[in-house]
């Protein structure tokens, strides 16, 4: 089972260099740049662990591909994304968010539906055994 969050999570994991692309573009558009990682990536786990600060006045991909290479060293098994932030006033939000690193075994998540009183469903997740 793939994990899909986030942009292109349908797509092939990208290379380094289409990372570094992706990673242009953000800058381009004045966007801070932070690594996050987690070794739980369910859909309801929004607090992933970061990766040092996020970085606000990065110019350069180069910068933060370093980060994400020691990033990757440190935690090999473990879900990494890059988010980009736009602190622009009236956004303040993440703009993109897409994995980077995923574990060799991914966990397979089950997802149970109940009714329950009327017509209202209740929805739970679990990790597969």
């Amino acid at each position: 089972m793939r994990i899909t969050q986030g942009c292109f999570s349908f797509l092939p994991d990208l290379t380094d260099e289409q990372i570094s692309a992706q990673l242009e573009y953000c800058l381009k558009n004045e966007w801070a740049i932070g690594i996050e990682y987690t070794d739980d990536p369910h859909p309801r786990n929004t607090y992933w662990d970061m990766w040092g600060l996020p970085m606000f006045d990065l110019k350069d991909p180069k910068g933060a591909m370093m980060e994400l290479d020691e990033c990757r060293k440190a935690h090999s098994q473990s879900y990494i994304r890059i988010n980009a932030f736009d602190s622009t006033r009236g956004f303040e939000t993440v703009r993109m968010s897409f994995i980077v690193n995923r574990p060799t075994k991914e966990a397979h998540y089950v997802m149970t539906r109940t009714d329950v009183r009327g017509r209202t469903q209740s929805y739970s997740w679990q990790k597969a055994v």
